[in-house]
């Protein structure tokens, strides 16, 4: 299960790994260039509602949501201290329906690479289409195909601190990155132990654009990371600004 227990920690191993303020800058940036309306915002895969919680800020209305209840769970609670309205709605992305459109549609931190089967990452983008209004944006990124294979593909990472330690086994096979993460978490003098596993798709950036394409969505921007730099061979994330 991925997700469960492990939302419970994901800010405390995951943020400092990620500049959140630089990455939203940026999304809010993009979206003024584009001149689009700051009414509707909508987070798909929202975790634990980090970039919810940044982007939301700025719109009229906002609505995220995710697969697991734990890390929407954690999302409430961020949000709610933050004093940030905002719907959170647990649904699959492939199977999105809010009866509803928007100007502003993010999935960041390689919430798409967990669309394992192909025939549902048609569905997801179909989806999306669906909840974008006609000047409205959609910005998403990837684990590029060279990270999945190359970097994390086969390999095993280890965290030891004194509250938290795991070990991360990866095996890369057929595209599908298997990450089997074991946890130690400190619970007063003793370690709780759990155990999760994630697995992403590497996508080539030929399928993604001839999906995006065949709906005639239009490539707006492409780049790496949520820099202004072009994506190169080398590239870790790719970053996708979208429209209809």
């Amino acid at each position: 299960m991925a997700y469960g227990e492990f939302a419970k920690i994901y800010d405390d191993l995951i943020n400092e790994d990620i500049d959140y303020e630089d990455m939203c800058s940026r999304i809010i940036e993009i979206c003024k260039v584009e001149n689009i309306n700051f009414d509707n915002y909508l987070d798909i895969a929202c975790g634990t509602g980090n970039v919810t919680a940044k982007l939301a800020k700025n719109f009229k209305e906002s609505f995220a949501v995710d697969l697991s209840d734990d890390m929407l769970r954690e999302a409430f609670n961020k949000l709610k201290k933050e004093k940030i309205k905002c719907q959170l709605v647990c649904q699959d992305m492939s199977e999105l329906s809010l009866n509803r459109k928007f100007d502003l549609i993010t999935s960041v931190l390689d919430s798409t690479n967990y669309i394992i089967e192909e025939s549902n990452f048609l569905k997801y983008l179909m989806r999306v289409k669906d909840h974008l209004k006609d000047n409205g944006i959609f910005i998403f990124d990837v684990n590029s195909y060279y990270k999945l294979s190359e970097i994390l593909g086969n390999n095993i990472y280890t965290y030891s601190e004194e509250e938290v330690f795991y070990t991360w086994e990866n095996t890369f096979e057929n595209d599908i990155l298997n990450m089997f993460l074991t946890f130690f978490v400190k619970k007063g003098e003793l370690y709780e132990r759990f155990e999760e596993e994630h697995l992403e798709r590497a996508y080539t950036e030929e399928f993604i654009e001839n999906k995006l394409k065949e709906l005639d969505l239009k490539i707006i921007g492409k780049f790496d990371g949520y820099s202004k730099k072009s994506v190169e061979n080398l590239t870790e994330r790719i970053m996708y600004v979208v429209k209809k």
